[in-house]
């Protein structure tokens, strides 16, 4: 059981959170437990909604922005977050279960996303703290520095997804995946 409120559906959440929920419901086909638990802050909501729709028009491949996902919930220990996107990486991103297994250890069986991954993974195991030879790593596997600064947002958009299902316990409505069974 959550920690804090979960609106049982889009009419019971906040007014202000409601046409957003609508806008999930119909992009995802549901309004999935994050977004309800969110949806408690209209600002969050729209915050994360927006800079998730923002990364979604970047340069990085849905597959990448997938295995990004992937490591950082495995990192962070977010079960929610590990189940909702090995279910969307196997099902709309098309990756299989080997390249899933791969980016919860923080590396990929293709050559360049492996090089995104794997900053990623240091991204958060050292809390931002990269050097000059990671940034080279990944620019010499061909991203260029907007990419690059779209893995650090990615990163960080993920981890605030992470630390919200984590703080506040949120019920897992995809396949259950466990961080802890990697």
């Amino acid at each position: 059981m959550s920690r804090i409120p979960l609106p049982a559906s889009i009419d019971a959440a906040p007014a202000a959170s409601q046409p957003l929920l609508e806008g999930v419901r119909k992009s995802l086909g549901s309004a999935p437990n994050l977004f309800r638990l969110t949806a408690n802050s209209p600002a969050t909501l729209e915050g994360y909604l927006g800079l998730n729709g923002a990364l979604a028009k970047g340069s990085l491949t849905p597959q990448t922005r997938e295995r990004i996902a992937l490591a950082v919930a495995q990192i962070n220990g977010c079960d929610y977050c590990l189940s909702a996107h090995a279910y969307l990486g196997k099902n709309l991103a098309k990756l299989d279960e080997a390249e899933i297994a791969a980016n919860r250890a923080g590396g990929s069986s293709d050559p360049k996303a492996d090089a995104a991954v794997r900053f990623a993974a240091k991204l958060v195991r050292s809390r931002g703290q990269v050097s000059e030879a990671d940034v080279s790593a990944v620019r010499m596997a061909g991203y260029d520095d907007a990419e690059i600064v779209e893995i650090v947002a990615h990163v960080a958009l993920n981890t605030l997804t992470n630390y919200l299902n984590e703080a506040f316990d949120t019920p897992i409505d995809f396949p259950v995946v466990s961080a802890t069974a990697a």
